[in-house]
């Protein structure tokens, strides 16, 4: 036995899903193309410190599935070098980009999620759009890309009988209290840190979901739903979900609905746009059957 030989220790590499955007980039080249660039964000959660961030420029005329393959794997051998682990499921929204962007994920055995709850992603884009873009030569000031919402038009559904619980109330948290969602027992959801900074007094709005019998089954069905948002639209009370999905949750007395729009756009502005919802039993029991930190963030101008 030679009791000097030396083990390399085992390092344990972080785990996340990424977030995912390719797509041109307000900034005209000098060969006058519009700039294309790949940018790649992991998503935050309680699990990992960090988060990963990776960006490569893509010249106009190799926009593809065999350049950005290419660009996947070179951006998974970075990520490993930095302590991340290959990552399971990627998220992105630009529905254009569909084809191109889920054959490549497909060609590096990754799964493609198309969701627009790619709230890191966002924080990301918009870090570029206002930091970093507009000191670079060739920058076009406005928009030459389809937006994160441009292509929310269709009109909301209603929920399926089988997921409106037996009762519902709009309802609000402070923001010191989401922080400490880490420790709250569910059995579905998905939760993920909040700004440190931000005022522990700020209310956060959102809807607080019952059922009795049903409480496991709806969350079922809400943690497949990639639930985005809330919004309030004249009296109707809509979640926005997935890629472009949007639910009918109830119809609000006029009143009723002028207040709720009140509290979402202040909460836009003091909190970073938090909402929550939460599926009980019932109000009176200390255990939610799911949970979910949701974001209205409209950063892409």
């Amino acid at each position: 036995m030679n009791i000097n030989k030396k083990t390399e220790p085992s390092l344990e590499l972080k785990i996340s899903d990424w977030e995912l955007d390719f797509y041109s980039r307000p900034i005209i080249e000098l060969n006058g193309k519009k700039r294309w660039e790949l940018i790649i964000c992991s998503t935050r959660s309680y699990k990992t410190e960090g988060v990963f961030l990776w960006n490569k420029k893509c010249p106009a005329n190799e926009v593809n599935s065999v350049w950005l393959t290419k660009a996947l794997n070179e951006a998974i051998n970075d990520a490993k070098k930095a302590g991340w682990a290959k990552p399971s499921i990627v998220r992105f929204w630009r529905s254009s980009m569909k084809s191109i962007i889920k054959k490549s994920l497909e060609a590096t055995s990754i799964e493609a999620l198309v969701s627009r709850r790619t709230y890191d992603l966002l924080d990301r884009i918009e870090f570029l759009e206002k930091e970093i873009y507009p000191k670079e030569n060739g920058y076009v000031r406005g928009v030459l890309a389809p937006t994160f919402t441009s292509t929310m038009e269709n009109s909301p559904k209603p929920l399926p009988e089988a997921v409106r619980g037996d009762a519902l109330t709009i309802a609000e948290i402070s923001i010191g209290e989401l922080k400490t969602a880490e420790n709250w027992p569910m059995e579905f959801g998905d939760i993920f840190p909040i700004q440190q900074e931000l005022d522990n007094t700020n209310l956060v709005p959102g809807l607080r979901l019952f059922s009795k019998d049903r409480s496991i089954a709806l969350s079922a069905w809400f943690s497949c739903l990639e639930p985005i948002k809330l919004i309030i639209r004249k009296n109707q009370l809509i979640l926005e979900a997935s890629e472009d999905d949007k639910w009918l949750v109830t119809d609000l007395p006029e009143k009723d609905a002028n207040i709720l729009s009140a509290k979402f756009l202040e909460n836009k502005k003091h909190s970073l746009g938090y909402q929550f919802i939460s599926i009980q039993s019932t109000p009176y029991i200390e255990k939610f059957a799911g949970f979910w930190i949701l974001r209205d963030i409209e950063l892409i101008k």
